[in-house]
């Protein structure tokens, strides 16, 4: 029998420890250094305790939210699919928002077929597996392999954690995962001093080329993010990489999975992250972007109101798998929650609100009032780097500027950041040294403005001594 609702975020608090489990937390923090925020309500970029404080969310809720929370759209979107259907298993049946939101998803991405999945690490495991399976059966049982990017990030289930880099999220696991091919990342925060970012990106594809001359007979796939790896501290890379990447995996036959779980829906500035790569060749009619064969969605899909994602990929592979059943070829994949009505009248409503917003257009002109609220940070004495993809833009925090000496991460300083931030009313939440910005399109420029005040201030306490 449940409790009586509270109004307290005490006795809030003291129910949530008593019962749940936090993802990706040190629960001992919550007891003391951490304590759990209750949230009641959001509307807009901002949320709302159970006491009335409000704090707003500079992270977008974990990269998922767009347009603000409870946008009318949308909301109305969800009360209108309640009417007629909730849920409905997705083997043997289909449905009207499942239908409309993948033929929105194949003309945007270039890639017709879309296979549904609920959140982004489930889509990395699909995508894995159909390259592995493709090339089975094709009759390649040898390619068996993945290669990935160092730092790289792709979700937590035991396939997706195998193709990250991050030994915080994998070490403990290690003996369970896949053995993936990492290469260098092409991040360039690493680059040498007065190397351009496009120098840098093409230096490094030269590490991903010779892995690939000498195991492509064993690869499935290259897995990558495209532009910026974000869990891996919002580390950026320059769009050539995308380009030489998609002829290398062309050349040597092997997959190319862009995982735009978090970059994609207009976070870089543009749809996807991939459309920004350079054409291959300058000239009359050359385009820019490239196609993986396939691209991971979730997050921003569903414009952060509920659970969903995607994997897009080509008619080719779809036909390997088509066959009569006793070719036993099928994908036999599957998720109880797949493509979920309701979900997926939330993605056609978010699709729509770009269309009506002129968003991709607003969010350059937001993009350059972070850039300029921030310019401060960019002769810090402990900043390393102030670096933006669009609307991301991050603080690279260090001990010493000319050595880029990291602080200790045992000195938690990202985590004075966050608890400064809170005092003032905004999530910030870090990565280790690094601060970052991920707001909702929605965010006005005086909230904006304060934003990015409330990070100034934050990196300040953060690295002043003692820690």
């Amino acid at each position: 029998m449940s409790s009586p609702a509270s109004t307290s975020n005490a006795d809030w608090r003291a129910r949530s420890l008593a019962h749940v489990w936090q993802p990706c937390t040190q629960m001992k923090d919550h007891e003391s250094e951490l304590p759990l925020i209750p949230i009641a309500r959001a509307e807009g970029v901002w949320l709302e305790d159970y006491e009335g404080k409000r704090y707003l969310d500079a992270v977008s809720s974990w990269w998922t939210n767009l347009w603000g929370h409870r946008h009318p759209t949308i909301v109305g979107a969800l009360k209108q699919q309640l009417d007629t259907l909730d849920h409905v298993i997705f083997a043997g049946f289909t449905h009207e928002p499942g239908i409309l939101l993948a033929e929105q998803l194949a003309a945007r991405s270039g890639l017709p077929r879309c296979f549904y999945t609920d959140n982004g690490s489930s889509a990395v495991e699909a995508a894995l597996k159909m390259s592995f399976h493709y090339w089975q059966n094709l009759g390649k049982p040898n390619k068996q392999r993945f290669i990935a990017l160092s730092n790289s990030y792709h979700g937590e289930t035991l396939g997706a954690l195998a193709v990250g880099g991050p030994s915080m999220y994998r070490d403990s696991y290690a003996p369970l995962l896949l053995q993936p091919i990492f290469v260098p990342s092409p991040d360039c925060y690493t680059r040498t001093p007065g190397q351009s970012w496009e120098d840098h990106s093409r230096r490094q594809f030269e590490h991903l080329r010779l892995v690939l001359e000498r195991h492509a007979d064993e690869v499935c796939a290259l897995i990558l993010e495209p532009l910026v790896q974000c869990a891996g501290g919002m580390r950026m890379y320059h769009p050539l990489y995308l380009t030489l990447a998609r002829q290398a995996c062309d050349e040597f036959g092997v997959h190319l999975i862009a995982d735009e779980i978090a970059v994609g829906f207009g976070r870089t500035g543009s749809f996807f992250a991939c459309e920004q790569a350079p054409p291959a060749v300058y000239g009359r009619g050359a385009k820019r972007g490239i196609t993986p064969d396939f691209m991971c969605l979730s997050k921003g899909l569903t414009g952060g109101t509920l659970p969903l994602a995607a994997v897009m990929t080509r008619e080719e592979i779809y036909q390997a798998f088509y066959a009569d059943y006793a070719a036993y070829k099928a994908f036999l994949h599957s998720h109880s929650y797949t493509g979920n009505p309701l979900a997926c009248r939330a993605g056609l409503a978010s699709l729509s609100l770009f269309e009506e917003t002129n968003a991709l257009s607003a969010n350059a002109v937001l993009a350059q009032l972070l850039w300029a609220h921030t310019a401060e940070l960019r002769t810090h004495r402990h900043v390393a780097e102030v670096r933006q993809t669009g609307l991301i833009l991050a603080v690279e925090m260090v001990r010493n500027v000319a050595k880029r000496e990291d602080f200790p991460a045992s000195e938690r300083r990202g985590l004075r950041a966050y608890r400064h931030a809170l005092e003032k009313g905004v999530v910030l939440r870090p990565l280790g040294n690094v601060l970052y910005l991920m707001p909702p399109y929605a965010i006005s420029a005086k909230d904006a403005q304060k934003m990015c005040e409330v990070l100034c201030e934050a990196v300040d306490v953060a690295t002043r001594d003692p820690a």
